[in-house]
């Protein structure tokens, strides 16, 4: 089985932001050589995850952001010392984590799909790890 571990770094630039990394994704793809197989992308921070969501229309994300603020509000008598709280909850929900089929050396991805980081505390430096397992 080949397999290949790699990293990227993702700046961002606002408190709560949604951050098309799938061409990144799709280098380390290409770099792998790999035809056939899966890539896991994982997050490794509690205040940032990954999700896979429309990538055609730049409202859906803004869309998505208003939403996953209203739902959990930044300020909300949370008793987290470090004032973070709504950010750590919003990550959860998402998930640290996606595993996306490859096939033929590309993310079989659907036709809007894109791969998104989110950030909910920043602005930071992030890290994204990219494992890919070929068959």
């Amino acid at each position: 089985m080949n397999q290949t571990l790699t990293e990227i770094s993702v700046r961002t630039s606002s408190h709560t932001e949604m951050i098309d990394i799938t061409r990144k994704v799709q280098e380390a793809v290409s770099r792998s050589g790999v035809k056939d197989g899966i890539c896991v992308v994982f997050v490794p921070h509690t205040t940032a995850a990954v999700t896979i969501n429309e990538n055609a229309d730049p409202d859906v994300q803004t869309d998505f952001m208003k939403e996953i603020n209203k739902i959990v509000p930044w300020e909300d008598g949370y008793r987290h010392m470090e004032g973070n709280s709504a950010a750590h909850l919003k990550a959860s929900m998402m998930g640290f984590s996606e595993t996306i089929i490859i096939s033929n050396g590309a993310l079989l991805l659907g036709t809007w799909q894109g791969v998104y980081f989110l950030e909910y505390d920043g602005a930071r430096n992030r890290r994204v790890y990219i494992k890919i397992l070929g068959c």
